[in-house]
């Protein structure tokens, strides 16, 4: 508050949770929105432009911070719509009834003793699907479902829907420099 801040965009869903519904009660005050709900936003007003074909079939996986916690369901699908060449499909389990990526509660760090780790099992029922790419938009799914697709040995790429949008716009062909690197 004393930097006058009035919004905050974050890409991390626990983040999102956190500043959003936990900050407030400690005197923050200002708008937090997730870096999907910018995107719909700024694709909406016409000023974000995808025009570059992504020919890729997307898995997309609700992350439970985002979703479950804040009931954001629509943005990042919203988004995935609007890039040319995406075709989305959903998971058996999506929206409210999405399973976890298997980060939460610290399981991120521990190994399983019984059964199969979480991140797996999520996994599998995304290459379910025939899906390319399997869309996220929290930082900790991404490195979840990431690993558990190389434990499959799988070759479904795992992208945030902010990977996806910036092929989209045509960043990856020009990405931005890099401030102080030299040519």
């Amino acid at each position: 508050n004393g930097a006058k801040v009035r919004k905050i965009v974050v890409n991390c869903p626990h983040c999102f949770n956190t500043l959003r519904n936990e900050y407030p009660d400690f005197g923050g005050s200002y708008e937090v929105i997730h870096h999907t709900q910018l995107f719909e936003r700024l694709v909406s007003e016409g000023r974000l432009k995808p025009t570059e074909a992504v020919e890729e079939t997307v898995a997309y996986h609700d992350p439970c911070y985002l979703g479950r916690h804040n009931g954001v369901y629509e943005a990042p699908r919203n988004v995935l719509d609007r890039v040319p060449g995406v075709t989305r499909v959903e998971m058996e389990r999506h929206g409210s009834r999405a399973f976890c990526c298997g980060a939460g509660g610290a399981r991120m760090w521990m190994e399983e003793r019984l059964g199969k780790r979480i991140n797996i099992e999520r996994t599998e029922e995304a290459i379910a699907t025939g899906a390319d790419t399997l869309g996220v938009a929290c930082p900790y799914c991404l490195i979840m479902l990431d690993d558990g697709a190389k434990d499959r040995g799988s070759d479904i790429k795992v992208l945030d829907v902010a990977q996806v949008m910036a092929r989209a716009v045509g960043a990856e062909k020009s990405p931005a420099p890099i401030p102080g690197a030299s040519e």
